[in-house]
């Protein structure tokens, strides 16, 4: 019954909420501290805040945790599962869709506009986090953390992770 009872408290937040996972946070608080009385207040946003802090989506992370927390390694399974099987419905449901039509001008159409549109959200994204670390940690340790992280990248062709491994160990050392 605890797994089903996980199931119902990520998947419905997930399917009737919009806006990703700072969106459906409050409904996963809801249900978890609400609900299930899973975990108190306090405890619901120290797990948001260490969330935050780790790399990929909140929403998962949260589920797994709280899984875990709940039900051990099943009902962290559980958990992540509820949570990304509505995208993934909603993924296949439309690649489905577009590649039914993919000889439609209209989808083409659509298509065209699609990468520009990514492009300009990503350039965006890149100068919030940009201006949002000259602010916070100082224009040198942005400008040095940059300037390392591209060169790592691109000319010793490093993996990404270690980039933010050792972005992290310098930030832990020389501005925590």
């Amino acid at each position: 019954m605890i797994y089903w009872e996980l199931f119902l408290a990520f998947f419905i937040p997930n399917i009737i909420g919009y806006g990703g996972g700072p969106a459906i946070i409050p409904l996963i608080e809801a249900e978890v501290v609400g609900r299930y009385g899973w975990m108190t207040s306090q405890g619901f946003a120290e797990t948001l805040a260490l969330g935050n802090a780790l790399p990929s989506p909140i929403a998962t992370k949260m589920a797994g945790y709280v899984g875990y927390d709940v039900a051990g390694i099943g009902g962290a399974v559980v958990a992540v599962c509820a949570t990304v099987i509505p995208s993934l419905l909603l993924m296949l449901g439309a690649l489905g869709l577009l590649y039914r039509h993919r000889d439609s001008p209209r989808v083409k159409r659509m298509s065209q506009w699609v990468r520009p549109v990514i492009a300009v959200m990503m350039a965006w994204l890149t100068l919030s986090f940009f201006l949002e670390s000259i602010n916070t940690s100082g224009a040198l340790h942005t400008v040095l953390l940059g300037v390392i992280a591209a060169i790592a990248l691109v000319r010793f062709n490093t993996h990404p992770a270690f980039v933010v491994i050792g972005a992290l160990i310098y930030g832990g050392l020389f501005l925590g």
